[in-house]
């Protein structure tokens, strides 16, 4: 009898389904893993109302800190006091100082020759003199005149007081018999017509009196009018030698020396070194809020300054308000005119304030709206925004410390509710 391999034969059992089918689960889970990956992000940005490259985006976090409210800028060292002297005639100009030359208040720095000026400045002196004469020469008629008046006057009361007595002396006469009554009516008519000759008289002085004193002011006033002359061409004859009206450095000469020069030319500028101020630029959004003496900080030369608003120009000019800060205290040493400094002024610090930085969606969105970023999906959401400053601004509604929103590259989303962002 032959023998099987029956012996050698071990039953095998039957392998469980999912192990038959490993290959297909594995692949299978892989695939709705993929799915829930991928259907999530494609409904989102199937839902959304565009897409945008995160490149292309600037994305900044909300934060809650201190507030300050400033503004920086570039500004240049200008002189507070800068006179230009003008020519004061037309004539020849000569300088005594050179650009740059420190010079002190009403030093000599120059000269303008005008012989026209002088010329009439001798003329009008010479005719001051003969006016001066002719008013001597009135007071001396005047005083003739007044001796003469009173001699008249004079014997008109000795006629009166004569022909009173000798009325009275035919008055006794005629009472006693000695004198006929004739004699008595004369002499009452001689009394009567003295008395008339002494009102005259009288009369007469008072009006040659005034008319003495009305020559005599005429000629006064003439002289003085004369003398005012000759004052003002002096003064415009002193003001041909130019004298510095500060003190401090020659800044520029306008007119060349030696040259001549027409009235009121401008001749050169004195700079005056101790009062300088720094001018800059402000646009005009931050221009509205600064005032004469707020407070300034200066830098420049690795050192810095404290210093105070002094002016603020009222017109705008290129979007833009030049507004001058000046030194707190006397003016640091060493600095020069349209030296450029950095300046900062401080308008507003709140403390424990949501803020975040400054970009262009403030204005297109008019401080109303921002996109707040969530993943990939960008989101359109009401705010309300305060205060701002050059790098800041200041959250008021709308948004929590910790969450990102697009601060530039928002002119693109078309004002969508939702945007994608890609990679």
């Amino acid at each position: 009898m032959i023998r099987d391999t029956s012996a050698q034969d071990q039953v095998i059992g039957r392998a469980p389904w999912w192990k038959r089918h490993r290959k297909w689960l594995i692949g299978g889970g892989a695939a709705l893993l993929l799915l829930a990956l991928i259907v999530p992000t494609t409904l989102r940005s199937l839902s959304a109302g565009g897409s945008v490259s995160r490149a292309r985006l600037s994305i900044a976090t909300v934060e809650r800190g201190d507030f300050t409210r400033d503004i920086a800028a570039e500004g240049r060292v200008v002189a507070a006091v800068s006179p230009t002297l003008y020519a004061p005639a037309a004539g020849s100009v000569r300088f005594t100082v050179q650009a740059g030359g420190k010079v002190d208040k009403d030093q000599v720095i120059g000269s303008v020759d005008s012989p026209e000026l002088t010329s009439k400045l001798a003329q009008e002196r010479a005719n001051l003199q003969a006016l001066q004469v002719d008013y001597a020469r009135a007071q001396l008629d005047a005083r003739q005149q007044s001796l003469v008046a009173d001699q008249t006057l004079e014997q008109a009361r000795i006629d009166r007081e004569t022909a009173s007595t000798e009325q009275q002396r035919t008055k006794k006469a005629f009472a006693l018999g000695v004198t006929p009554e004739i004699e008595v009516l004369r002499t009452q008519a001689a009394l009567q017509k003295a008395e008339i000759a002494l009102k005259r008289a009288e009369t007469d002085h008072e009006l040659q009196k005034e008319g003495r004193r009305f020559d005599v002011d005429a000629r006064r006033l003439a002289r003085d009018r004369q003398q005012l002359l000759v004052d003002d061409l002096q003064r415009q004859v002193d003001l041909l030698t130019l004298r510095s009206p500060v003190a401090g450095q020659v800044g520029q000469l306008i007119a060349a020396d030696r040259s001549t020069v027409a009235k009121d030319a401008a001749l050169l500028t004195v700079v005056d070194l101790t009062a300088l101020e720094v001018e800059m630029k402000v646009p005009e959004s931050f221009a509205r809020d600064l005032a004469v003496g707020m407070p300034a900080t200066l830098r420049g030369n690795g050192k810095e300054w404290p210093g105070e608003v002094s002016a603020v120009a009222p017109e705008v000019v290129n979007g833009e308000v030049v507004a001058r800060v000046r030194f707190a205290g006397a003016a640091p040493q060493g600095l020069r005119q349209s030296q450029r400094l950095s300046v900062r002024v401080v308008l507003d610090e709140r403390k424990n304030v949501v803020m975040v930085a400054r970009g262009p969606f403030v204005e297109q969105g008019r401080g109303s709206s921002a996109y707040v970023v969530n993943g990939d999906i960008a989101e359109k959401r009401a705010i309300r925004v305060g205060a701002a400053s050059v790098d800041k601004v200041e959250i008021v509604e709308g948004l929590q410390p910790g969450e990102q929103i697009v601060i530039s590259g928002t002119d693109t989303f078309n004002d969508a509710a939702r945007v994608a962002i890609s990679r």
